[in-house]
């Protein structure tokens, strides 16, 4: 009995240090009015105060242009745009496919021109999926857009044709 209960209870891990296919898909700056309501946490660590911060971001904050690499859009003037500035570390949290998601980040800022937005790129060092038998994550942190969510997926659409431009960019140099 007890080997079927641990059976049950057990955690299903998945390491990775490339996107799986299920994600590059997400991420791919494609279709957004079909993703709209995802949401990711980015936590980033403010230097001054040690504290942890969270900024949640949209499906048109965020591209993956290969599979080892997301770029993502913030407000310039926001504290996790500052924060990365600095430190050049992030951790991105989400939930999809009934996993919890999180990936470790070292991004650099993109030169191009985003579009009025801070751009980095990350380099995911470590990412993992946790799933547990007994139990389906069927959402994380969703919204649904209010009034005007076509000038809303207008920006996103523009936001990720500049993130892809500054992403092609960054690896012509490499």
């Amino acid at each position: 009995m007890a080997a079927s209960a641990d059976q049950t209870r057990a955690l299903d891990q998945q390491i990775f240090d490339e996107w799986p296919v299920e994600l590059r898909a997400l991420f791919d700056g494609s279709a957004l009015e079909s993703k709209v309501g995802f949401t990711a946490s980015l936590l980033t660590v403010d230097e001054s105060s040690a504290h942890v911060r969270t900024s949640l971001l949209g499906i048109g904050e965020l591209y993956a242009p290969d599979s080892r690499t997301l770029c993502v859009a913030l407000w310039p003037q926001s504290r996790a745009a500052r924060a990365i500035a600095r430190s050049g570390r992030a951790a991105l949290t989400f939930v999809f496919d009934d996993a919890f998601y999180q990936v470790q980040l070292a991004l650099v800022p993109l030169s191009a021109d985003a579009g009025g937005l801070a751009s980095f790129a990350g380099t995911i060092d470590s990412g993992e999926a946790q799933r547990v038998r007994y139990a389906r994550l069927t959402a994380g942190i969703t919204f649904d857009l209010a009034e005007g969510s076509d000038a809303v997926l207008e920006r996103w659409t523009q936001q990720i044709e500049h993130l892809k431009k500054a992403a092609g960019s960054a690896t012509n140099g490499r």
